[in-house]
């Protein structure tokens, strides 16, 4: 059990407002990686607030070019107290997304961490860099508490998650030796809602779908016209209803995932969806009925239209369009095979008549989940438990993305996520925010599990060979 003074200190540093403090200084670098002028803003941050924050815990540390040139650098710290201890892997994100000036309520800057009440308003507060200064402070605090983690650290930082984590999974093969560890425990996403801890273990993957239905040059008079001519806006509108009906129901079985296993089943039998005041109700009779809401967002795909749309939608005229584009967006779940998804699409318009429709595969990340019954995760499960005095929810995946297979199938860990936001954070939007409550508890939980860590039980796995 962690220590009752180590418990009290990681309260007192967010209620003393140190937290606050902290965070503020990070949240002011503009680190947005889909601007390529922020590079020196990210590059800073990383020299400036990084680097200092890891070699303050001893690590040795160094920042890495990345091959693939949409994306930034990587930084690497390294503590090694000894070879026959433990070694965790931890990672964050110090990239962001776009500041969206302007679009704040009340005239809040983006860039200046805020506080209204119990929620801290600033682009990155929630995601990342509040989360991972929620991890970086609860090692600081359990090494000033005992001289010692009591296991070996490696951090890793990148910079360019916002923008699919280009060059990660390539940096990660090319540096298996240098990431070695046992397990990694990061923060990233949400929890389940903003009043219960949550620990899961993967992520839903994601493959952008193009398609397009451009049959002429020139747009003609609907009225000389309109019988004669395919019109590319109803056909496509026709296309997409073929691929996905109009209640949210995938109509091709190959974009479904060919199970829905029984310990899957069982870990979302009780967890509620849209748990916190603000979030939207769920909309009955939407998507798969004959799955729960939980299972529908953890456990199955679901294809959404992103964006739609012919000609000037805001100022019409009378005439069939000559073009017409949808973005859609195919979420899918761990052991859904999408190798040949833009083909399968393809086939299944083309026997529905619409083979004027292109397909085009715009982009895609993987999908990833650490086993249910992982060893590491009933040893988490219940070290959180132990000092959150209440249940643990643990979450297969969660529904968004995050570079989870990253380090399942590159590195081979098994890898488990403690996240310190909740979905209505707004992350990506304007009003992004971090809940002190969730800030408080969410130290003291990390402090808790890393406390663990570093006092090997019969419970803990033993490290690899």
């Amino acid at each position: 059990m962690m220590p009752a003074q180590l418990l009290r200190k990681a309260r007192d540093f967010v209620d003393s407002g140190a937290f606050f403090t902290e965070l503020g200084a990070m949240v002011a670098y503009r680190t947005e990686s889909s601007r390529p002028e922020a590079s020196v803003a990210v590059s800073a941050y990383l020299d400036e607030v990084l680097t200092p924050a890891l070699v303050g815990l001893g690590c040795s540390v160094r920042t890495y070019d990345n091959g693939d040139p949409r994306g930034g650098p990587f930084l690497v710290g390294r503590r090694v107290e000894s070879p026959g201890l433990p070694t965790l892997l931890c990672y964050g994100h110090a990239d962001v997304v776009e500041g969206q000036e302007g679009q704040w309520g009340e005239g809040r800057d983006p860039w200046t961490l805020t506080a209204v009440g119990e929620r801290w308003y600033g682009r990155g507060a929630a995601d990342n860099k509040g989360q991972h200064l929620v991890n970086l402070a609860a090692l600081r605090l359990l090494l000033a508490e005992q001289g010692r983690l009591g296991f070996n650290l490696t951090f890793l930082f990148e910079t360019g998650e916002e923008i699919g984590s280009p060059g990660l999974a390539e940096f990660a093969a090319a540096h298996r030796k240098e990431l070695r560890a046992d397990v990694l425990i990061a923060s990233d996403g949400p929890r389940v809602d903003a009043a219960t801890p949550t620990l899961f273990l993967g992520a839903r993957g994601g493959v952008q779908i193009l398609l397009d239905v451009d049959l002429r040059p020139d747009a003609y008079h609907s009225g000389n016209w309109g019988g004669v001519l395919r019109n590319p806006a109803t056909t496509l509108a026709g296309a997409v209803a073929s691929l996905v009906d109009g209640h949210g129901r995938i109509r091709v079985p190959q974009l479904l995932p060919p199970e829905l296993p029984d310990a899957v089943r069982e870990s979302v039998a009780d967890v509620t969806v849209a748990g916190s005041p603000d979030d939207p109700a769920p909309d009955e009779g939407w998507g798969d009925t004959s799955l729960t809401a939980a299972e529908r967002l953890y456990a199955w795909n679901t294809l959404e239209v992103l964006s739609l749309g012919a000609a000037d939608v805001d100022r019409p005229v009378n005439a069939i369009p000559d073009s017409a584009r949808a973005v859609l967006q195919l979420r899918y779940v761990a052991g859904t095979d999408v190798s040949r998804i833009g083909e399968v699409i393809a086939e299944h318009l083309a026997k529905d008549g619409y083979s004027m429709v292109d397909v085009t595969v715009a982009g895609r990340f993987p999908a990833g989940r650490t086993p249910l019954d992982d060893p590491w995760v009933g040893w988490a499960k219940a070290a959180l438990e132990r000092v959150a005095e209440r249940p643990v929810t643990v979450l297969p995946n969660i529904g968004g993305s995050l570079p989870h297979a990253v380090f399942t199938d590159v590195l081979g860990l098994p890898a488990l996520w403690l996240p310190h936001s909740y979905p209505g954070c707004l992350q990506h939007a304007p009003d992004e925010h971090l809940l002190a409550p969730i800030a408080r508890e969410g130290l003291v939980l990390a402090t808790a599990l890393f406390h663990a860590l570093g006092r090997p039980t019969p419970e803990l796995p033993l490290p690899r060979p």
